[in-house]
This record gives C-alpha cells, sequence and structure tokens, in this order.
C-alpha cells in the first residue's frame, strides 16, 4: 500500500491549507528543552566570532580568505531570512504528525561550522570554488523531528507528506536504517517554495537521535585535517558500535521521499485560440 498517496488523498490542498493555519494558531510544539511561542522567536545578529584582521577566517587548521569569507557570511544571512518563513511550516508539520521538535533552539547552523564545512569541502577537492561548495550545503537551516519507534514510520510518512504538499520539494532523502554499520536516521533535504532556501530536516528516534548526540564528539574528531588514519579508523569502528544498538522502528526501512506534486495545468491554456475578426 502506498502510503504517501493514501495521506494525499484524504488531505486535499484545502483541508491542508485549513490544518496549516489551525495549527499555528494552537500554542506551542513540544519540544525536548523549554516551550516554544508559537511564532519563530526573532534571532540576533551573528557576528564572526574568530574575525582575521585580513577580513579572513582561521579555525582548526582551516582557512578562509576575505572575498570567500565574504561569501558565506552572505549566505548565513540568506539562511537565517528564509528560515522565518519555514519555521512555521515544521512547527506544524510536527503537531500535525504529533512529533516532538528536538532542538529547535539549534536550528541555524553557526556562521563557525558553515565556515568549517566549505573551507574543508574547499580542501579535500583542491580548484573547487567557494560558490561551490556552498551550493552542496542543505543544512544551514534544519530541524529534527522525533517519535517513539512504534509511531516513526506512520509520522514520518505524514509529516514529509505535509511538507511536499504545502510545496516543499524533496531535493535529498537518504534513508539509513537499513545500514549494517554505522548512522541510522531519515535525513531529507527540501527547497523552500519561495525563498528556494535548503533546508534539512532528520527524522529521528530518541534512540537514534541520543546515538547521534553521542558519537557528535567522535564524527567531528574523525573530520578534522590530519587526523591520522588509524585513528579515522578507531572513532569510526566506535561510531559503529553505538548504533548498532539503535533498535530499528518497524516498516523504517521501506520509508521512501514523496512524490514531487507537479502545479496544476492552467485551463486558459487550453482554451481554443479566438477567431480571426472579418475585416470591412
Amino acid at each position: 500500500m502506498n502510503t504517501h498517496r493514501t495521506a494525499h488523498r484524504i488531505v486535499t490542498r484545502a483541508a491542508t491549507a485549513a490544518a496549516l493555519a489551525t495549527a499555528l494558531g494552537l500554542g506551542a510544539v513540544h519540544t525536548a528543552t523549554a516551550s516554544a511561542p508559537s511564532a519563530a522567536p526573532v534571532l540576533a545578529p551573528f557576528t564572526d566570532t574568530d574575525p582575521d584582521p585580513d577580513g579572513g577566517w582561521h579555525q582548526d587548521g582551516l582557512a578562509l580568505n576575505a572575498a570567500d569569507n565574504k561569501k558565506v557570511d552572505a549566505f548565513v544571512a540568506r539562511a537565517r531570512r528564509a528560515e522565518r518563513s519555514i519555521t512555521p511550516q515544521i512547527r506544524a508539520a510536527a503537531r500535525l504528525s504529533h512529533a516532538d521538535l528536538i532542538g529547535f533552539d539549534q536550528r541555524l547552523k553557526s556562521p563557525d561550522s558553515l565556515k568549517r564545512k566549505v573551507a574543508t569541502s574547499m580542501r579535500e577537492s583542491p580548484g573547487q570554488t567557494v560558490d561551490a561548495s556552498l551550493g552542496k550545503i542543505n543544512d544551514a537551516v534544519r530541524f529534527t523531528l522525533q517519535w517513539p519507534a512504534g509511531r516513526y514510520s506512520q509520522g514520518v510518512d505524514s509529516a514529509a507528506g505535509l511538507l511536499s504538499s504545502w510545496g516543499n520539494d524533496s531535493t535529498r532523502w537518504s534513508n539509513t536504517w537499513n545500514r549494517t554499520a554505522g548512522y541510522k536516521a531519515v535525513n531529507s533535504a527540501w527547497r523552500a517554495p519561495r525563498s528556494h532556501q535548503l533546508f534539512e530536516v532528520q527524522f529521528h528516534t530518541p534512540q537514534s537521535k541520543a546515538a547521534q548526540l553521542e558519537t557528535h564528539k567522535l564524527y567531528e574528531e574523525q573530520r578534522l585535517p590530519g587526523t591520522p588514519l588509524e585513528r579515522v579508523r578507531e572513532l569510526q569502528e566506535q561510531q559503529n558500535a553505538i548504533f548498532a544498538a539503535v533498535p530499528v522502528p518497524p516498516g523504517a526501512q521501506r520509508l521512501t521521499a514523496p512524490a514531487r506534486h507537479l502545479p496544476a495545468p492552467d485551463p486558459a491554456r487550453h482554451l481554443p485560440a479566438p477567431a480571426p475578426v472579418p475585416v470591412g
């Protein structure tokens, strides 16, 4: 049975719009930390935490020159503006699919984290431009939705279907529940319809999220330039052992991205051409 099609038959375009409006007026979505207000709070302006006299950026053995650093700052500013229209939809999808919204306060990747990611990408691919590196980033704006294992698959189907029906285009769907080793979850990327901002939504269970948090420092060390190959392997083995203990929710291995919804055809395009007006 195609659960995506079933969900879209039940939730019509008009009903979905009404549900979104209703959800935004119902109050806070349950989060793992303090309750968040129904509207996203205004975020303080970001500042470069490690400014360089020449306008560049240096940290952990990585570097960006002044011009590239300026481009990343502009990218961060665009992401922050786009987040204001993306967050209400995520909060509504969480409420309607009965998900916990995890780590809501970290929904924007920090400038330093983005710069590390860009600098690492350029270092690993000599000759790659900063624009090409930024084009690969889909998690400058990111969210995590979480359900208990017994409700996980149904919750993912519901939330992803809602995001798709609201015009967000699914650009990436990585389901790693069927892996024999390593990270376990569904990581998805979407393109917002108006701003065209890419954003990430991770779908977790409490156990998979806990494993992700436990392995985060191991992953960061593994990615640092200069980490010896033997240490890289050791860090990966530690991560594999942690994720191996995460139970796989029923049906999680079969979760797929929602079908892309093309806009309805314009009836005016099929009208016959007007008859020529007689002259004289």
